[in-house]
C-alpha cells in the first residue's frame, strides 16, 4: 500500500494519541472529519492499523522489576519448540519474545513483581523445560526512553 504524506501524518498522530477523533484528526491534518475518517478507516482495512491498547505504567501495578531474557535452546526439534513456545505465550509476566540471530534463540522481555518473582519464572518455568539449555538475564536499571511510536 502506498502512503502518502497525510496517512504518515494520520499514523503518526494516533500513535501518539489512538483516542483522536475523526474531527479531531481533520483538525490536525487540515482535513474533513469525514475525510479522516475514512482514511483512518483505510489503513485500519489495509493492516497497517493493527489494533489500539491503553500503556499502562508498571511500576503504579507493582511491576518493579523489568528485564530482558535470553534463552538459548539445546534443541531445535519441532514439538520441543512448539511446546516452548506455548509456555512463552501463557506467561502473562512475558510481555513480548523474539526469536533472535547469534548465540541466543530467543529474547523475552519480562516484568515481575520483585526479583523472587523472576527467579521463580527462570528456574521453576524456563530451565526446567528439556528445549531450554541455558538462560542468561539482564535487569533494567532505568528506561531512559519509553517505547517510542514506530517512524511513519
Amino acid at each position: 500500500m502506498e502512503l502518502d504524506a497525510v496517512d504518515k501524518q494520520l499514523l503518526a498522530a494516533l500513535q501518539r494519541d489512538a483516542h483522536l477523533t475523526s474531527e479531531a484528526l481533520g483538525q490536525k491534518l487540515n482535513l474533513s472529519s469525514s475525510q479522516a475518517g475514512r482514511r483512518r478507516q483505510r489503513l485500519e482495512q489495509a493492516g497497517l492499523i493493527a489494533g489500539y491498547t491503553a500503556r499502562l505504567d508498571p511500576a503504579q501495578l507493582g511491576l518493579n522489576v523489568q528485564a530482558f531474557v535470553q534463552v538459548q535452546m539445546a534443541t531445535h526439534d519441532p514439538e520441543k519448540v512448539r511446546t516452548f513456545a506455548h509456555v512463552v505465550a501463557a506467561r502473562t509476566e512475558v510481555v513480548s519474545a523474539w526469536t533472535l540471530t547469534g548465540e541466543a534463540d530467543y529474547l523475552l522481555r519480562v516484568f515481575t513483581q520483585d526479583l523472587s518473582a523472576l527467579n521463580t519464572l527462570i528456574h521453576q518455568v524456563l530451565l526446567p523445560h528439556p528445549a531450554v539449555a541455558r538462560v542468561q538475564s539482564q535487569i533494567v536499571m532505568d528506561q531512559f526512553k519509553a517505547d517510542a511510536p514506530l517512524p511513519t
